[in-house]
């Protein structure tokens, strides 16, 4: 099994390092719901995110995977451990305390229909972001800030008078990469973002996500199922099963030779064109 330290970069400094990572949750039972077990939904897992890289995170449904990316960015709470951005622990902070990192640390969300209220349209949901973080912009400021984020993702400012019911799947995960990109973050965490779109659309999103990271340097945790995907857009590659991470290494090399059993049952069970 190769080592997660495997995937620290010596001529890059680690824009996030995750150490020993746990989050467990109570298993209940009876009238007095008692706990009588814990489900280790991640348990022990470390690893680095370089600047301005890509790591895939890969497993099957259920394997920790979600769990992860919503600790990282304090939606659950971890149970242990250490997640370092810039050698300083999130983990422990207070939500005010997180709050001005929430710029620097966005998440796109596999389903991005629930993602978006559907009461206010989209000029109004990029520039939420904007108001809550540029309070110094004024309304004409955000107005032109909104059109060249529509503009970046493939979609016309006029766009910007709809609401999401409006748009297709490709089209409303679009706009919450613009969103994503109005507060300018330094790392994205994508959930899982093209899994519920068809393949054509699959990699119109994908290369945007690419021409994205290389104009503006970002680093990207990308969570993911679907090998060919990660295979194209990581640098490097974690395998989770229950919880663990089994292999890890350079996308290339786990993916066309895995040396773990379940990477290589993984691989197996993808037709590979």
């Amino acid at each position: 099994m190769t080592t997660p330290n495997n995937l620290h970069n010596k001529t890059l400094s680690p824009l996030l390092e995750v150490l020993d990572l746990k989050v467990h949750f109570p298993i209940r039972s009876g009238i007095l719901q008692r706990q009588t077990n814990v489900f280790k939904a991640v348990d022990c897992v470390s690893f680095s995110v370089p600047q301005g890289k890509t790591v895939g995170l890969l497993g099957e449904s259920g394997s920790g995977k979600t769990t992860i990316g919503r600790a990282l960015v304090k939606l659950i709470a971890a149970t242990s451990g250490e997640a370092l951005w810039k050698g300083k622990d999130i983990l422990p902070m207070s939500e005010r305390e997180f709050r001005p990192l929430r710029r620097r640390i966005q998440y796109i969300f596999q389903d991005p229909f629930g993602s978006l209220n559907p009461r206010i349209n989209i000029a109004r949901i990029i520039g939420e972001a904007l108001e809550i973080h540029f309070k110094k912009m004024n309304a004409g400021e955000r107005e032109d800030r909104v059109a060249a984020l529509l503009r970046r993702v493939g979609l016309q400012p006029e766009m910007g008078r709809r609401y999401p019911h409006e748009f297709s799947g490709g089209q409303r995960q679009r706009i919450g990469i613009a969103r994503a990109l109005a507060v300018e973050p330094e790392f994205l965490i994508c959930d899982e973002p093209v899994s519920a779109l068809d393949v054509s659309v699959q990699a119109q999103i994908v290369n945007l996500l690419q021409d994205i990271q290389e104009e503006l340097g970002l680093a990207m945790l990308f969570i993911a199922h679907d090998l060919a995907v990660v295979e194209h857009i990581s640098d490097s590659v974690l395998v989770l099963h229950r919880g663990k991470i089994v292999e890890s290494g350079p996308a290339l090399e786990v993916l066309e030779d895995p040396q773990d059993p379940y990477t290589r049952e993984l691989l197996a069970a993808v037709p590979r064109i």
